[in-house]
């Protein structure tokens, strides 16, 4: 193999000065990070709101929430990304979609970025919610209209701390998906561990270790959301239900 492998070029001065390009791979790293925390935060409380109303019997909220659902689920994530980046801004009124467009590009990119990831996803979370509510027991929900709850007390404080646990395993994947999902984002320049990566091949030419060093950065996030998902499943798990002891 005629390669020439050059580990050393992560720390040579990058072309544009002021950093070297591990450090373009750490700027990367992080604005992953942020990016995914903040859109599955997002997701998770929509999520989690969409899948009750999945299963509440108004057929009129459980109607909106199921088309909620459908919309996000069957437009391809480019292609909603896509449209919040480069649409939306030209629907909303003149003035506040001037302000946007003229506001910084980073912010842009990155806010256009996380409302796509977190609906998309929030989709996903909100089936898991309404399956997780599903498999309760039709008692619990009938024990706490019993005892004089409201309808949304009783899943306030009777169904969903079950669900929820219930759901932690599922969750995990959705959490993990939410930080491979976020290398789309690149296609709108926003510079995310993938868009470093590429451009570290654009400036050395050293395309094995550039995407080896993306592919090690992915596996040490999804083995740290493993791990904390693993113990977090281990604390809420319920005795007697899927997955508990």
């Amino acid at each position: 193999m005629g390669y020439n492998w050059n580990w050393g070029v992560f720390l040579q001065p990058s072309a544009t000065g002021g950093d070297t390009y591990l450090g373009w791979m750490f700027y990367g790293f992080k604005m992953t990070i942020a990016l995914s925390l903040s859109a599955w935060m997002l997701a998770l409380a929509t999520g989690a709101v969409v899948g009750v109303l999945r299963t509440v019997p108004n057929k009129g909220l459980s109607g909106i929430a199921r088309a909620y659902v459908e919309l996000f689920r069957n437009i391809p994530l480019l292609v909603q990304l896509f449209l919040w980046y480069f649409v939306l801004p030209e629907l909303l009124p003149t003035s506040l979609g001037n302000a946007y467009k003229q506001s910084n590009p980073l912010a842009q990119q990155f806010l256009a970025s996380m409302v796509c990831l977190g609906l998309f996803t929030s989709a996903r979370v909100a089936e898991q919610v309404r399956s997780g509510i599903n498999s309760l027991p039709p008692g619990q929900k009938n024990a706490g209209l019993a005892m004089g709850f409201t309808l949304p007390q009783t899943y306030r404080f009777v169904m969903l701390p079950m669900a929820v646990r219930l759901i932690v395993p599922p969750l995990t994947s959705e959490f993990l998906n939410i930080f491979k999902n976020s290398a789309v984002c690149s296609t709108i320049g926003l510079l995310e561990l993938a868009a470093q990566g590429r451009q570290l091949v654009d400036y050395t030419a050293q395309p094995y270790e550039s995407f080896i060093a993306v592919t090690l950065a992915y596996l040490i996030i999804n083995v740290v959301v493993m791990f904390s998902m693993r113990w977090v499943e281990e604390r809420v798990r319920v005795p007697g239900y899927l997955g508990g002891k």
